[in-house]
């Protein structure tokens, strides 16, 4: 029956609109490997072709005719140029000077990278993109009566059997580059470029030698790694007098690199691996010699990388970072003191770090970085995940529904096996350092912020790590484009982001939808997410931005007929402190603020008032070992969302009990308890941290009794003068229609 199924399809492989059903599209890869990698370790997800086309659309079409703009101002006593609104606008007003601008320096040299590109869903759509403005550009041509440039088709077409495969050729080759920590999805996407590519043949006459891309798409941790070297620390390693590491005459010998038994300054090392692989991605055919040159270039990167691995090591150093050994405490039965030592190179080597002022020196030093950014990077908190890491050891973990209390006894019978305890200590171990460095490194100041006195961004998730690392990446004026979750929009912790968002890009466009047509499979219904456009280098006053919508194919006319517009100044007003951008449903609810901020905010600072504070005690995740799910003398009740109702503290008896010690010193945490009478004692307003609008009510309140604690499913107020009456009329307000 397999093989009558698999006789039916053709097995072409299908690139083009009009393709007949029973051909195979090569994105077919990606969708196979993206679904069927454990998604939840990695936060990989396949992504839509609506989503990677309208991305790429509207970073490369803004980047091609800002660059047109450049070339385009009037000249004093000429006639006008013509001016290019749109990208439909250079298939119709295009002239030769242009033309020729584009063909021979503005699209040969943009560079356009995925950081986390996975089976190359966002590389496979720019090439689509690109290809389909060269060929615009290439019939316009046939109008426009300039010999030079007719010439030069004419000659493209007598050198290459096909003019698609030419075209695409050029744009792997020139445009396109990669990383990805998994290796294997590296590959992937290197085959599907070349599948992309083969697609564009009608036949064998067709086929060129496949581009050499192996130095454009590489593997590694976009997160860690050196932005652009500092030449002299660097020399400081090559420096014959201080004992470093010589290049020695048979590794010259071997590498082709430079004479034997002297130091060698950064910057020549960098441009020999710059030749080589030159050299390499011109190389028109493999042979024996395209193997031996891959081979040398991969030992300079090795030779290179253990230089620039030593760089990072210091700077974790200098930034006091140590390596934290999880240990097992044999009495208690459970994990003891973390035992710290000074990293080492092996532990930076852990990491995988992926230099780019290295492996792409020039787009980062020359050019000031990338023109373009689209990508869809992972989700995940980085945190150890118990539940994920056990699901490889017992079939009971993974399931879906499981309570706390079964998880526990079961990953206590689990760690009674020595070999799966020693796994256990060794994965813990791999997150203290490198949570730490995300927190405190320069380059990640974006991360977080200052609201109330206190810094945020204390929850490390890669979403956000990959916001910051892609502004970084880009060059003054590059556009990004990245799909990522609304918390990007309202999180506590994105508040530097934010920030960074508002006073250093211009947001071309905020597109909110919700997963509810499972648009991302594998990924919760109820999850919402964030299609973000920007512009590094500017400012934004307002900005595109529409939220809750259930359709992908709305993203085809977004911005222009279902947007609403956003002004920075009244996100600003409305939400001082955070910048949290609402969620508003269209114009009346833009409106209504704008009227509501003309009064003083809940949490705004006036004399001789109250202002309302909010605060989340407990996570239910980090903290769960303060859990008991037995009442017993000096334990308190732990209340979740799923506890409470408008005006009922009572709708659901409590899960957890938390003795009142022990939770007393996971809020105070380093602060010294002298009986100070904390929130937990007061009356307090609670509310669900989470409501559907599916929901007969969406906001649900209630006071919070006395000498009970709060998980992180509800978000409570700081006491309020303990006013009991005011926190009754904040209550009815709050639950009210």
């Amino acid at each position: 029956l397999l093989f009558v199924l698999f006789s039916r399809y053709s097995w072409n492989l299908d690139d083009t609109v009009g393709g007949k059903d029973d051909e195979i599209n090569p994105d077919v890869l990606g969708y196979i490997f993206e679904k069927y990698i454990n998604q939840k370790a990695f936060g990989a997800y396949y992504t839509r072709p609506e989503i990677t086309e309208y991305l790429c659309e509207q970073t490369i079409h803004k980047l091609i005719l800002d660059k047109l703009a450049e070339v385009s101002q009037p000249v004093p006593g000429l006639p006008a140029p013509p001016q290019f609104e749109t990208i439909g606008d250079i298939y119709t007003k295009l002239d030769a000077p242009r033309a020729s601008h584009l063909i021979h320096h503005i699209l040969p040299n943009l560079s356009l990278l995925d950081p986390a590109c996975g089976s190359g869903a966002f590389l496979v759509a720019a090439l689509k993109t690109l290809v389909n403005i060269y060929q615009g550009i290439i019939g316009r041509i046939t109008f426009l009566k300039d010999n030079a440039l007719k010439q030069w088709l004419e000659q493209q077409q007598q050198q290459h059997p096909s003019l698609d495969y030419f075209i695409k050729k050029t744009v792997i080759t020139n445009n396109l580059y990669g990383v990805d920590i998994m290796a294997e999805a590296v590959e992937i996407a290197r085959l599907r470029l070349f599948l992309a590519l083969v697609a564009s043949a009608e036949n064998v006459a067709d086929l060129e030698p496949l581009p050499n891309i192996d130095f454009n798409i590489l593997p590694g941790n976009s997160l860690i790694g050196l932005l652009r070297v500092d030449e002299k620390r660097f020399s400081h390693y090559t420096d014959k007098s201080k004992g470093s590491r010589i290049i020695q005459p048979d590794q010259a010998t071997q590498l082709g690199l430079f004479s034997a038994g002297r130091a060698v300054t950064y910057r020549e090392i960098v441009s020999e691996k710059n030749r080589l692989v030159a050299q390499y991605k011109d190389a028109s055919s493999y042979s024996d010699d395209l193997q031996v040159l891959r081979d040398h270039i991969s030992a300079h990167r090795q030779t290179a990388n253990a230089t620039l691995n030593q760089i990072l090591l210091d700077e974790f150093s200098e930034l006091k970072i140590m390596f934290e050994q999880a240990t097992w405490d044999v009495k208690k039965n459970k994990p003891g003191k973390a035992k710290k030592r000074p990293l080492t190179l092996a532990d930076i080597e852990g990491l995988d770090p992926f230099h780019w002022g290295y492996e792409f020196d020039e787009v980062m030093n020359e050019r000031g970085g990338f023109d373009a950014i689209i990508t869809n990077p992972p989700w995940e908190a980085l945190r150890p995940q118990a539940k994920e890491f056990f699901t490889d050891y017992s079939n009971v973990v993974s399931k879906k529904k499981m309570s706390i209390e079964a998880f526990k006894e079961k990953q206590k019978e689990l760690l009674n096996d020595t070999e799966i305890r020693e796994a256990w200590l060794d994965f813990l171990s791999r997150f203290a350092y490198q949570s730490h460095y995300y927190r405190i490194a320069p380059q990640y100041s974006h991360q977080w912020a200052v609201v109330n006195g206190r810094k945020t961004g204390s929850d490390i998730n890669l979403y956000k790590l990959f916001t910051g690392r892609s502004f970084d990446l880009l060059r003054n004026g590059g556009q990004c484009g990245i799909v990522i979750p609304t918390g990007i929009c309202i999180d506590l912790g994105a508040t530097g982001l934010r920030k960074m968002l508002f006073n250093h890009t211009r947001i071309n466009g905020i597109f909110g939808m919700e997963n509810r047509r499972l648009v991302f499979e594998g990924v919760h219904r109820s999850i919402k997410i964030a299609i973000l456009s920007f512009t590094k280098g500017e400012q934004s006053e307002a900005f595109p931005a529409t939220f809750m919508r259930d359709d992908v194919n709305e993203l085809s006319y977004f911005p222009n007929e279902n947007a609403l517009s956003l002004n920075v100044d009244l996100i600003e007003k409305m939400s001082p402190d955070t910048l949290s951008i609402m969620e508003f449903k269209g114009n009346v609810d833009v409106q209504i603020l704008k009227k509501l901020v003309a009064f003083p905010l809940l949490g705004q600072d006036i004399e001789n008032t109250w202002k309302l504070s909010l605060t989340r005690e407990f996570d239910m995740t980090n903290d769960s070992d303060l859990f008991e799910t037995e009442v017993d003398s000096g334990f308190l009740a732990l209340y979740e969302g799923k506890m409470i109702h408008q005006f009922d503290h009572q709708f659901r008896p409590p899960r957890y009990w938390v003795p009142e010690q022990k939770g007393r010193k996971g809020l105070l945490r380093r602060t010294l308890d002298e009986n100070q009478k904390l929130d937990y004692q007061n009356y307090r307003i609670g509310f669900r941290s989470a409501g559907e609008n599916t929901n007969i009510r969406n906001f649900i309140a209630t006071i919070i009794p006395k000498n009970a604690f709060c998980g992180n499913s509800i978000i409570s107020s700081q006491e309020i003068n303990n006013d009991w009456k005011l926190l009754l009329y904040l209550s009815a307000i709050f639950n009210s229609f």
